[in-house]
């Protein structure tokens, strides 16, 4: 297995935990910015350095950037809501971008598998 692939095997996992526990728990929204910070820096520190030559991976790299930031706004707007339905919806949004965050990764670990086959 390689390196990157088990570098984006690593962050679909603290993705889907994050979403796992935004869903179904009492997730205290200080919590939540922690670890979306320990996510960005996740990715900082294990992913952005990866060389690869592929467009398409490089393309994917960006936008999960840009996903990631737009989930540190989600979460503060999360802290702002006022109301129950409010927060509810924030949370939905939350759940949705990391849904979005997963796809991306999976459709860089894609090629990796279907070669494997």
């Amino acid at each position: 297995m390689s390196l990157n692939r088990e570098r984006y095997l690593a962050l679909v996992t603290l993705l889907e935990q994050l979403r796992s526990d935004a869903t179904t728990t009492q997730i205290v929204t200080l919590e939540l910015r922690v670890r979306i910070a320990s996510l960005q820096q996740f990715f900082a520190q294990q992913i952005v350095p990866l060389t690869d030559e592929d467009w398409r991976v490089q393309s994917y790299q960006t936008e999960i950037s840009k996903q990631l930031r737009l989930l540190e706004i989600d979460v503060m707007f999360l802290q702002g809501a006022r109301q129950a339905s409010t927060a509810q919806t924030r949370l939905q949004t939350i759940s949705d971008r990391l849904t979005i965050l997963i796809q991306y990764c999976d459709a860089i670990l894609q090629p990796e598998m279907e070669g494997e086959k």
